[in-house]
């Protein structure tokens, strides 16, 4: 779609250079000092159609200019070979490295109750 769009702001600016040049020749041919080119606002608002047009072009060689250098990233991307990077290990929590573990003391065995539990009376 940029390249219909870009080539009929090709087209537009060499109509209004064109139209430029003749507004040109014709205020040369009057040999008026009151027709300056400067001066007069059609030759004024036809520079600048042109200047804007130019802005426009600019743009879009620009955004084609990105899109191809995408493309040939992506495609070089591609055309490598994958290479498996190892994976660095996330440390631990708490630091292991700085402090050393104490062995746990062991605790007796608690003896087991033997018989039903009592219950509770009901209220009444």
């Amino acid at each position: 779609m940029g390249h219909m769009r870009k080539q009929m702001l090709i087209q537009q600016k060499a109509s209004y250079e064109q139209t430029l040049k003749e507004r040109l020749a014709a205020l040369a041919a009057k040999k008026d000092k009151a027709a300056k080119p400067e001066k007069d606002t059609i030759v004024r608002k036809l520079q600048a159609q042109v200047k804007a047009i130019g802005k426009r072009i600019a743009a879009i060689e620009a955004s084609e200019k990105l899109t191809e250098s995408l493309a040939r990233r992506k495609a070089e991307k591609a055309a490598a070979p994958k290479e498996e990077a190892p994976k660095a290990e996330k440390p631990k929590k708490g630091g292991d490295e700085g402090k050393a573990k104490k062995p746990k003391a062991e605790k007796p065995a608690k003896p087991k109750a033997e018989g039903p539990k009592p219950e509770a009376a009901p209220k009444g």
